[in-house]
């Protein structure tokens, strides 16, 4: 599918405005791996016919990392320079497909005078599969879904991707730790840009073992993070080749007619 992905920019010189702001975040952006995401992201989006726009160069990192890793400083210098363009161009909506942009914009921006409509894409996903705004060809096969820390237990959101997941006709097949009690990745607070400290195991293996356990070929997810650890688990398991990691968007890509 050819894409022609305009900027916040582009729509205000038209003096318009889309829908949605598409926040793409550094992972996506700069990742290799997750910017397949945000390619499949964008051909769902202009599938539905929903209108959006990305911010391009004048997206900054939201500031989560910095918090997280305690330079409160640094995080308030990137916050207060997105909202003020967010606040510019008299942003509405947000759809994001990492769960920790999410949770910085819905949850931490609004005390900085960022208030948003912030949804995470496997919410917007379950919404246009389950409205018949995207057609899919169904194809049976076993899954797992990994619940993103920040989804999950941060914010609650257990139910849209399994609905995503029972809507592209998946028997999913729920990991031991799962939901609200679902066991992190290993990359939260800020530790996926650093050496873990020494431990008997690293966390991204015992919850790629937990993968292993369950039987399945392929592992659903819905945060960059996480696909960095957990490819790095089955690296480490050698079952980088056995077991294959999609992201939700990419699952919904694969299956539109």
């Amino acid at each position: 599918m050819e894409l022609q992905i305009t900027t916040m920019a582009e729509w205000a010189a038209r003096g318009e405005s889309p829908e949605y702001l598409f926040w793409v975040g550094c992972a996506g952006s700069f990742d290799d791996r997750h910017k397949k995401v945000t390619r499949a992201m964008c051909e769902i989006l202009t599938k539905a016919e929903l209108s959006f726009a990305v911010l391009g160069t004048e997206e900054s990192c939201t500031g989560d990392p910095a918090r997280r890793a305690g330079n409160e400083f640094l995080f308030q210098m990137q916050a207060m320079q997105n909202i003020e363009v967010l606040n510019m161009y008299g942003v509405k909506k947000i759809v994001t497909s990492c769960p920790h942009c999410f949770n910085t914009l819905k949850n931490e921006y609004p005390s900085l005078g960022g208030t948003y409509d912030v949804i995470h894409h496997s919410q917007l996903l379950a919404e246009l599969l389950a409205s018949g705004k995207i057609q899919v060809n169904e194809h049976a096969e076993t899954i797992a879904y990994h619940d993103s820390c920040y989804l999950s237990r941060g914010n609650g959101i257990v139910e849209s991707p399994r609905a995503i997941i029972a809507g592209l006709n998946k028997d999913l097949k729920e990991l031991k730790s799962c939901r609200t009690k679902g066991l992190c990745c290993g990359a939260g607070g800020a530790q996926v840009f650093k050496e873990p400290e020494p431990g008997g195991q690293d966390v991204q293996v015992k919850r790629t073992e937990e993968i292993i356990e369950s039987g399945v070929k392929k592992v659903a997810l819905a945060c960059p993070f996480c696909m960095v650890m957990l490819q790095d688990g089955l690296n480490k398991t050698g079952k980088d080749h056995e077991i294959q990691l999609v992201d939700l968007a990419e699952l919904v890509q694969q299956s539109i007619q």
